[in-house]
């Protein structure tokens, strides 16, 4: 690659991903045939966190592979340049869980031995195995992210392609044993790195295959035609005859067809001189800004809704949805001007 291409259609795909965990997240209580309808549609907002996953694959791995010639600042470019997007926001709000909170709502502070996992990122290694553990449930995805931002780079800068793809390969089943295992065993499978890794693995591949230039090849073609004609079609019917049944088989499938979809969809939007109309309705401006802020969004919108929750604004479940959504975008857009950009802005320096 000469040059590495701007995908503007990606933030609005990060953008929907953020949408759909803010909308799985919001309390649907009530009895109505369509509050009950909506609950159980809001299920597939889960997972926006596997989307995430993908696309941060994608967009990680082909940064890697871009600089890799830079043998001299390729380890700590990318490690500080990871550090001053996540870091700053992380850390700040587990300030606010768990001393801001507890100060304005005279809640008993929480013992530094169970925050302990969510300073250092081990929080879903406290979720899947019992640990006890207290701090923000949705904080699982961030320390799955950050255990692949410490491994990847190495993988990528001391293997070519060829054995990139083979160790793609490889965790691809290797997460798929993960989870029997720990099903067998009575764990869950949903929070641990391990048992997540595929979905980051496969989001790399894709951008092995833009490496290759081979978006357009026949391996790549076959492989999305075998998603839309095999996979794709069997999500919905897993849904209505599956949905929350945690049913052990299904458990240990159902990741392999959720990011497949998502694989699929990814490739649509970046695969050259096709599908403009898809292009075209990721790269409208809200979608677009909802990714910009959409780390944010992540991360304060739980809040929000407890807050909005709490000072029980409305009887009426649309309203509070409609005031807790614009209470999020506006703290995630504080947030991103106020704080998260003077660090972004520093970024510059590790080019």
């Amino acid at each position: 690659m000469n040059k590495l291409q701007y995908y503007k259609p990606l933030d609005g795909v990060r953008g929907i991903a953020a949408l759909m965990v803010m909308w799985f997240h919001f309390n649907w209580a009530g009895n109505s045939f369509l509050v009950r309808y909506i609950s159980k549609t809001s299920v597939f907002g889960q997972t926006g966190v596997t989307l995430f996953f993908v696309l941060s694959g994608f967009l990680i791995t082909r940064i890697l592979l871009f600089k890799k010639g830079d043998t001299q600042h390729y380890f700590s470019n990318f490690y500080i340049r990871r550090s001053l997007r996540i870091f700053p926001l992380y850390f700040l709000f587990l300030g606010i869980y768990y001393f801001l909170v507890p100060l304005i709502y005279h809640l008993p502070n929480i013992p530094f031995g169970q925050q302990v996992y969510y300073w250092t990122y081990l929080q879903n290694f406290a979720q899947t195995f019992g640990w006890k553990a207290k701090g923000p449930d949705h904080f699982w995805s961030l320390a799955v992210e950050e255990h692949f931002y410490l491994f990847w780079p190495c993988l990528i800068y001391f293997c070519n392609l060829k054995q990139i793809k083979r160790t793609i390969l490889i965790l691809i089943g290797l997460a798929l044993i993960l989870r029997i295992v720990l099903i067998a065993n009575g764990y869950p499978v949903f929070y641990w790195t391990f048992t997540n890794i595929d979905s980051l693995a496969l989001g790399a591949l894709l951008a092995v295959f833009e490496a290759e230039n081979a978006l357009m090849g026949k391996t790549n073609t076959a492989y999305v035609r075998a998603i839309a004609i095999g996979i794709f079609p069997l999500l919905i019917p897993m849904w209505l005859i599956f949905g929350g049944s945690e049913n052990p088989v299904i458990q240990v499938i159902k990741p392999v067809l959720i990011f497949s979809a998502y694989y699929l969809l990814i490739f649509l939007v970046i695969r050259p001189q096709r599908n403009r109309w898809l292009k075209n309705f990721f790269a409208r401006p809200f979608l677009t800004y909802t990714g910009k802020i959409s780390y944010g969004l992540y991360v304060f919108h739980p809040l929000c809704y407890s807050i909005v929750a709490t000072a029980s604004l409305s009887r009426y479940l649309l309203v509070n949805l409609l005031i807790s959504v614009a209470v999020s975008y506006a703290v995630a857009t504080l947030s991103y001007y106020l704080f998260e950009k003077q660090f972004l802005n520093l970024k510059a320096k590790f080019e």
